[in-house]
Formats: structure tokens, sequence, C-alpha cells
């Protein structure tokens, strides 16, 4: 029986393993992880280490990446930016997967009012661009590494929300949830035990896709002034700051701008090869 089941886990991750863009996003996501964990020793230097002799200074040896207005190096800047980047992503797992999924398994499995209550008040949330109820939570908040990261987390709530609710209507009808009430199972039980588990592919595979929005929404509202604040090194801060120099050192902007490209592709070719792994229809025998 073990050796059946490790050669469908095998057989499945071969299948995930052929997805070569899925491959290529996994390979992002974890050099970033990497970068992430290790940034303290990856960084030639502090994020705000100041140099004048070397203001808005070309890629060079000793900088790679070059300088920023204050002679700062720009590829310290980047790999110590990526650790809020990459925390926007998770927070919006933690906040926006938790709240969403919470309210979308209340609203599709209690239905009726529960459910027109709360599909209500996610299609108005819904119709507004999710940058904007990040602009909004923000101003409430105040401005900051946490606020931001909160807010975007917020904003995610009602898409996973929707996403839940609709797999939970589907299942909640289906003959084995319907024996298990008959049989006296708690709603609880069925919600968090039955019902739950067939969602969490849907909330995995949208969540990953997600964070990749989160780190270009977080570097947006930086962008703008209304997230991180300098001298931390937001990439949007570090974008917005270049713009100002963008005849004469490009590299300022240039570079970190790379850098969200790049960390956002990775998390869609990652998220998009989830997908067809996860959903039966498009696995191959």
């Amino acid at each position: 029986m073990e050796r059946e089941i490790f050669k469908v886990r095998g057989k499945f991750l071969l299948q995930f393993a052929r997805n070569k863009l899925a491959m290529v996003g996994l390979v992002i996501i974890g050099m970033l992880a990497l970068v992430a964990v290790f940034a303290p020793y990856l960084a030639p230097e502090g994020y705000n280490a100041m140099d004048l002799a070397r203001v808005q200074q070309g890629p060079t040896g000793d900088c790679p990446l070059g300088t920023d207005e204050f002679g700062r190096s720009v590829l310290s800047r980047i790999i110590w930016g990526c650790r809020i980047s990459l925390g926007a992503g998770v927070v919006v797992l933690l906040i926006g997967g938790t709240l969403g999924s919470l309210l979308g398994l209340t609203a599709g499995y209690f239905g009726q009012t529960v459910d027109q209550v709360i599909s209500r008040i996610v299609d108005i949330l819904l119709t507004f661009p999710y940058i904007l109820i990040a602009i909004a939570i923000v101003s409430i908040l105040g401005q900051g590494l946490q606020q931001t990261m909160i807010a975007v987390g917020l904003s995610y709530v009602p898409r996973f929300a929707r996403l839940i609710r609709g797999y939970v209507i589907s299942i909640r009808e289906l003959e084995y949830v319907e024996a298990i009430r008959a049989l006296g199972g708690s709603h609880l039980r069925i919600i968090f035990r039955h019902i739950l588990p067939n969602c969490l592919s849907a909330v995995l595979v949208y969540g990953t896709l997600a964070m990749g929005m989160a780190i270009l929404a977080e570097s947006a509202l930086s962008f703008l002034g209304l997230g991180i604040q300098p001298p931390m090194p937001s990439w949007g801060v570090m974008i917005a700051t270049g713009k100002e120099y963008i005849r004469t050192s490009p590299h300022m902007s240039l570079f970190p701008g790379l850098c969200i490209t790049i960390t956002v592709m990775g998390f869609n070719f990652f998220g998009d090869g989830l997908r067809d792994f996860l959903d039966p229809k498009f696995r191959r025998d």
C-alpha cells in the first residue's frame, strides 16, 4: 500500500516537473526565499550605508548595480528589499486567505440570509480595484511597514471569500456531506473536517498567484508614498526615488523594476503550474 502511495506521489511530481514554466517559477521563488533569509550575509553592505564620494555611480566592480543619490549600494538595498516584498506576499496568505476563507465558508455553507449579507458586502468591495481598497486602509491605519502589509492583506479578503464560497456551494450538497449531516455531525465538524480540505487546493493556487500581485501592490503603495517610507529598502520606494534621476542614473529605477517583474512572473508561472497540477482535467496519465 505504501509503495502504491509513493508511486502515485512520484507520478504527480513528475507531471509537475514536466511543466517548464512552473519549474522556472519554482526556481525564482526558491532563490528569492534564500536571498530574503540570508540577506545580512549576501548584501555587500548595510542598506542605509552612505558614501557621498560615489553618489549616483553607475555599475562598477565594487557596486555591480551602481549607487543611489546618497551613495548607497543599489544591490544591497535590493537584497534587503526582497524581505519586504516576500513578507507582503506571506501576509496576503495569512490575512487575506484566512479571513477570506472563513467568510467564504460561512456564506457558502449556511446560505440564505447569512450568504446574502456577506455576498452583498463582498460584491460592493469587489467593484473597487484592490489597490484602491489598500489605499483606503492605509489612510486609516497610517503609513509604515506593518500597516502596509496589513492593508494589502485585507484588500484580498473579498477575493478569497468569493472563491471559497463558490467551492463550498458546490460541495455542501454532495452525498457524503448529507450523510454526515444525517448522522448528527456538527456544523463545525462538517465545515472544517470535510468541506475545507476540499477547498485547500483552490486556496493554495489562488494564494500563490495573489502573492505576486501583493508584491506589486506593496510596491505601488510605496511608489505613491503611501506605503513603506524611506530609508526602508522597498523596491517601490527605490523606483519612486530613481524616477527623479531617470535621465542621468537610470540604473536606480531599472534594477528594482526588473526585480519586481521577475518576482511577479515567478509567482505567476508557479501558480499556473500548480493549478494545472492540482486540477485533474490537466493531468496526463
